[in-house]
């Protein structure tokens, strides 16, 4: 798998609102284990969509892992242009840290939001752009990242695709060392 798509749930669904969170630790270092497996079974790309919550997290992760792993990239795909100009500052500006850091940056939409359509085709263009996805997503606790698996499902049925999981039980499991 060359090409890998990280989703999942958004700061909010997971009751974060502060990187000082202890969950975001969890969800960093169990994001850390999963990714240091795909790149060394030859995983190159990184594509993530810039949602705050999982998207962010794995930014920060790669940023961290180029030490080790300097071959790895990643690039921010919009849905559509000025997504997050509606955010607050801080918002902003972890936006800002992502792209800084991104080693490709676009929209799969060069207009700004105008319907759902946009995001239908942004699902599309990151299931035809990449060989699979890791979404920390739990089919137990429904969020927006429900939609994207859907169509992924969909997609699996025509196409090789392959779709992992982080799930609840993942991160209550996980052992800090």
């Amino acid at each position: 798998m060359k090409r890998l798509y990280i989703t999942g749930y958004r700061s909010f669904e997971l009751g974060v609102f502060q990187e000082t969170d202890p969950k975001v630790k969890i969800i960093k270092n169990v994001l850390r284990s999963r990714l240091i497996s795909y790149i060394e079974n030859g995983t190159e790309w990184i594509l993530l969509g810039g949602n705050l919550g999982t998207e962010f997290w794995a930014a920060q992760v790669v940023q961290e892992l180029r030490v080790d792993y300097p071959e790895i990239r990643y690039s921010l795909i919009y849905p559509f242009e000025e997504f997050g100009s509606n955010w607050n500052e801080t918002n902003q500006q972890a936006m800002t840290e992502m792209k800084l850091h991104a080693d490709y940056v676009n929209a799969t939409s060069h207009a700004p939001y105008q319907n759902p359509s946009q995001l239908k085709n942004h699902t599309q263009f990151m299931l035809t752009h990449s060989d699979g996805c890791l979404l920390l997503y739990d089919r137990e606790y429904e969020g927006k990242t429900m939609f994207f698996l859907r169509e992924a499902e969909k997609f699996q049925e025509s196409h090789e695709y392959a779709i992992d999981f982080i799930t609840m039980d993942d991160l209550q499991n996980y052992e800090i060392y």
